[in-house]
């Protein structure tokens, strides 16, 4: 019964995007499939999946939001202004009501920031946010937001979906969300309904924008039919698909993302007590042949936590074990499993991490070795947790060759609570060393972690100057390195699939695709 329950369900969403794209040759809709699950657009929360944000950013702007290419623009405010000491954002309302037909005031809209801040005040998010002192309303509608310390990257996070403004249980707009079965139907809302000045024409230079949530498979296939136009939230366990899609369909656009995408080891238990045998789990990773099967172009392997070359990153945490082959590494990985097993046999010591030591090797005795039949039963046995996809088979693949050439046995779960290792693939949100480090944190609750980096991070949100500050972050960085709690790859991988005829939509640095864009009909 379940099976054809989800069968059905599949079925239906389906069978109502080919009546959607029975239209979709006029200006009456372009038709968006968001890979997820079918309920991701009416999700609520803080921890929204893409479809569900989407549809938050669309219906619930906030103070400003972002354009298609990732630049931030005006949204109920109209224009600001930074002190130059960087402590205040002054915001000027626009003129106009809220869409319950409410002015727009300062009050009104200063309660409404306050009441989002507290909403992501317990997540990642709200770390970035830490740096907020108050908000404040001021005469007419100017709004004012203090800082404790400068904070560059505060136009970025205040355009974000978590911060769209909600008064009396509603956002406004520029969309109105019309649900109908599991299709989330964006229309955008006439200016002069929010006491704006009217556009001429305006229903004729719109569009409604319709949003489905299908799993990678499923909107790769409808893309593919016709049924759809733009296909978003592409990330790497259903990159595979991507090629079964024709060059006249449409193409295939990647974001030039950075953030961390890796394993979060989950627990401090039997092998992974050690740092040392984290680490080695690290240095077996063949990053270059992890991604090389999905052909991805510029990919960038990385064994730091921080993407290289942001600004304020001081230059001296470089890449992990430099002077050292694969093989090398291996070696000194293999060493320290075996160790573990208690093999008595020479046993190589742990390599430095850095390229400023020479490499030496330790040796240690025993007076007896092994059988090579009770190393095998004592090998170490790992679960790994991926997101389910032909992209993650092909991962866990490459990943439990690489384990097997040091002796250790991996397997996978989906379980995440029964998970060792999990994958992390999460894009970030503004380019500073703060965002890696608040999304490792003890409070992001995500596995284990470093309360000495923790304590860092603490101590840079109150540094006097940028230099002080950068200095603890980079301090902070090397704690979680030398912790080996999260366990690198390379740049996060970001795609989607968008047809010759669709205007509104631009790669970018933050892999957001905003959906007010779209609805404008080409010209």
């Amino acid at each position: 019964m379940t099976a054809l329950r989800k069968g059905s369900a599949a079925f239906g969403l389906l069978a109502a995007l080919a009546l959607a794209a029975c239209g979709s040759s006029s200006n009456s809709a372009l038709s968006v499939a968001v890979i997820g699950k079918p309920n991701d657009p009416f999700e609520a929360g803080p921890n929204r999946p893409l479809a569900g944000q989407l549809t938050r950013a669309s219906t619930t702007e906030g103070l400003i939001s972002f354009d298609e290419k990732g630049r931030v623009i005006p949204a109920l405010a109209d224009r600001w202004i930074v002190t130059d000491d960087g402590l205040s954002y002054i915001f000027r309302l626009r003129d106009g009501n809220w869409l319950t037909g409410d002015p727009l005031t300062a009050q009104s809209a200063k309660r409404a920031l306050d009441s989002a801040l507290d909403a992501v005040k317990d997540t990642p998010l709200g770390l970035d946010l830490a740096g907020i002192d108050e908000t404040r309303a001021m005469a007419g509608r100017v709004i004012e937001i203090r800082l404790t310390r400068p904070m560059p990257y505060l136009l970025q996070l205040i355009a974000q979906p978590e911060l769209g403004l909600v008064h009396k249980d509603r956002g406004a707009g520029p969309m109105k969300l019309e649900r109908e079965q599991a299709i989330a139907r964006l229309v955008p809302i006439d200016p002069s309904h929010l006491g704006l000045p009217a556009i001429e024409n305006w229903l004729r230079r719109t569009r409604r924008v319709d949003v489905h949530a299908l799993g990678g498979s499923a909107a790769v296939e409808a893309f593919n039919d016709g049924k759809v136009d733009i296909v978003m939230g592409g990330e790497i366990q259903d990159f595979p698909l991507t090629r079964s899609v024709g060059i006249l369909r449409g193409t295939i656009q990647l974001d030039p993302v950075i953030g961390l995408f890796g394993l979060q080891v989950m627990n401090d238990r039997g092998f992974l007590a050690d740092p040392a045998n984290r680490e080695a789990i690290a240095m077996a990773i063949d990053r270059d042949a992890l991604i090389a099967p999905f052909g991805v172009g510029g990919w960038t392997p990385t064994t730091r936590i921080v993407s290289p070359g942001l600004d304020g990153d001081l230059g001296t945490i470089g890449e992990r074990w430099g002077n050292q082959s694969i093989d090398e590494r291996r070696a000194v990985a293999q060493g320290r499993v075996r160790k573990w097993q208690g093999n008595p046999t020479p046993v190589p010591a742990a390599a430095p991490s850095t390229p400023m030591r020479a490499a030496r090797k330790i040796f240690q005795r025993a007076p007896k070795a092994a059988a090579p039949a009770d190393l095998a039963d004592r090998a170490p046995r790992l679960a790994i947790w991926l997101p389910a996809g032909q992209g993650s088979d092909t991962l866990f693949g490459t990943l439990a060759s690489d384990m097997a050439t040091i002796g250790i046995r991996l397997t996978r779960t989906q379980d995440e609570a029964a998970a060792d290792l999990m994958m992390v693939d999460a894009v970030a949100r503004y380019p500073r060393a703060a965002w890696f480090l608040n999304h490792l944190s003890c409070r992001a609750r995500i596995g284990i972690c470093s309360a000495d980096a923790d304590a860092r991070v603490t101590e840079a949100a109150v540094a006097e100057t940028p230099a002080q500050r950068a200095a603890l972050l980079t301090e902070a960085e090397a704690e979680l390195t030398s912790a080996n709690v999260f366990i690198p790859f390379g740049t996060p991988i970001r795609w989607s699939l968008v047809r010759g005829s669709v205007d509104g939509f631009a790669p970018n640095t933050w892999g957001w695709h905003p959906l007010m864009p779209l609805a404008w009909v080409p010209k």
